[in-house]
């Protein structure tokens, strides 16, 4: 009784926090002509209620898709409706064709932020409570320790909450996803990925995972008995799958090539703004978008990810275990997102949440982690005015990890699932004695990197010169700090032991 009772409360502080963050601005809020990722998601209601389905995704003089076209896959079109459904009911102007662009007021701002609450609250919310009480071999305090620091997550709750976007549905539907995995319910599970793949198609970085380990319980029951079974069902359930969430648009070919284009335009190039990855990060040293064509940046960035992604999802196919699916979900999106080609600042969430469900497993780095990607979406918090909820939220997330889960204590190289690779360094590496030291000295001096970058780029104008400086430095640290994170997630995955690995696959 007392577990529920602290988890109500846990509940309770993520919603307050939430709502705190949604009274401020949001992006876009009285700039025109586009008005932000705000505008974007009233327009799109204002569009699928208005326009029959087979214009949503053209350009027509209803729906100019310059003007904040649709560019998400048919189930967020579908949300976009059932919410301009009931807009429709409250205040009919909110949703009206062409006269609603651009609508703002403080009615119709509730009405939005409480959408991103509602979605929160059904889908995202009940997913992360119900994952960490699934967890084995952990006490009920850790439990509701583990959901109130990834609740308190402050990355997810500036994005959704603050600058406005409905990321917890596609992340709440992934998390579905993990949780029935979890329980061997696997065609619910593919069920839960292919709803959140059909809402956002960044869903892509987490699905070389779900396949790889899918299709790895398939060979290890084997193909000539019960694996082909189960592979033939896990087939038969994407198909079902995807043909219900793309039932509309299946009638016309040229329907559904026009929607893939508008899911996938790479004509935007190799990335937009100042994202930490490795392409921005390089992009300081050479101008790659002036050296290399198009068509070429394409090619590269998808054989970089690629081989980033693959040891990982051998060896998870090899050795498929619900620890190493959990891990792989971390290296893979995060491959996605230092190598990947045309990637936005918020895509971070993608790799973030798959670090909050390890974040029991290894607090100190999962909180490492989740404080640089949060640090990483600076610039584009700075732009919407969320500077204060951001000097909030941030150090209330650390507070809360370390009275959870004593993170400082936590850095030795069994604590950090190093074990298995220290002992193969054995006699090779003399510095593994004061690892634990070591490691807590980068972690302060990373905070206070971030710490002196926030300040400035919140405080200091930059000089006449380089007006990007302060959003580049802040790009460029983040992604040194990605870029050894991939190396340590892929070097836990590749030294994870074998038999640990197939206990937990029945």
């Amino acid at each position: 009784m007392e577990k529920w009772s602290l988890m109500a409360l846990t509940v309770l502080l993520a919603l307050t926090v939430r709502w705190a963050v949604s009274l401020g601005s949001y992006s876009g809020a009285g700039k025109p002509p586009m008005y932000g990722d705000y505008e974007a998601q009233r327009h799109w209601q204002e569009i699928t209620y208005n326009l029959p389905i087979r214009q949503w995704y053209f350009n027509t003089s209803d729906n100019n898709l310059q003007y904040w076209g649709l560019d998400y896959p048919p189930l967020t079109a579908y949300h976009s409706f059932v919410c301009a459904y009931i807009a429709k009911l409250i205040n009919p102007d909110w949703v009206a064709l062409h006269t609603s662009r651009g609508y703002e007021s403080q009615p119709h701002k509730l009405f939005m932020r409480t959408t991103v609450f509602v979605a929160d609250l059904l889908v995202y919310i009940p997913a992360v409570i119900l994952y960490c009480f699934s967890l084995k071999e952990t006490s009920a305090k850790k439990k509701v320790s583990s959901a109130l620091c990834i609740l308190l997550y402050p990355g997810l709750i500036l994005i959704d909450h603050g600058h406005f976007q409905y990321n917890s549905v596609s992340l709440g539907l992934a998390l579905w996803a993990v949780l029935c995995l979890s329980h061997d319910w696997d065609l619910l599970g593919s069920v839960a990925f292919c709803l959140a793949l059909n809402y956002k198609q960044m869903e892509l970085y987490h699905s070389l995972p779900f396949f790889c380990y899918l299709l790895g319980k398939c060979f290890k029951k084997g193909l000539k008995g019960k694996g082909l079974v189960l592979l033939a069902k896990l087939a038969g359930t994407v198909l079902v799958s995807f043909a219900a969430c793309w039932l509309p648009f299946g009638t016309d070919v040229e329907q559904i090539m026009q929607v893939l284009r508008r899911l996938f335009p790479i004509d935007r190039g190799l990335f937009e703004d100042k994202v930490a990855n490795i392409w921005c990060s390089l992009s300081v040293l050479i101008k790659i978008k002036n050296v290399i064509s198009p068509r070429t940046q394409l090619k590269l960035s998808f054989a970089v990810t690629f081989l980033s992604l693959l040891p990982a999802c051998i060896k998870l196919t090899v050795q498929p275990s619900l620890r190493g699916f959990k891990f792989a979900l971390v290296s893979c999106a995060l491959s996605f997102f230092l190598f990947s080609f045309q990637v936005h600042e918020k895509s971070i969430l993608l790799v973030s949440v798959p670090v909050c469900l390890i974040i029991n497993e290894i607090p100190f780095m999962a909180t490492w982690f989740l404080l640089v990607s949060t640090f990483s979406l600076l610039p584009l918090l700075l732009k919407d005015e969320l500077l204060l909820p951001y000097a909030a939220t941030t150090p209330a997330f650390l507070a809360a990890c370390l009275a959870s889960f004593s993170i400082l204590e936590k850095t030795s190289a069994e604590d950090l699932q190093l074990k298995a690779f220290s002992l193969s360094l054995k006699g090779y590496v003399s510095w593994f004695k004061s690892f634990p030291r070591i490691v807590r000295g980068l972690f302060l001096l990373s905070l206070a990197l971030m710490g002196v970058l926030s300040v400035l780029s919140a405080a200091v104008p930059p000089p006449q010169h380089l007006p990007d400086l302060f959003p580049l430095a802040v790009a460029v640290v983040s992604c040194l700090h990605f870029l050894l994170f991939l190396v340590y997630f892929n070097v836990v995955i590749l030294w994870d032991s074998k038999n640990r690995g197939q206990k937990k696959i029945s």
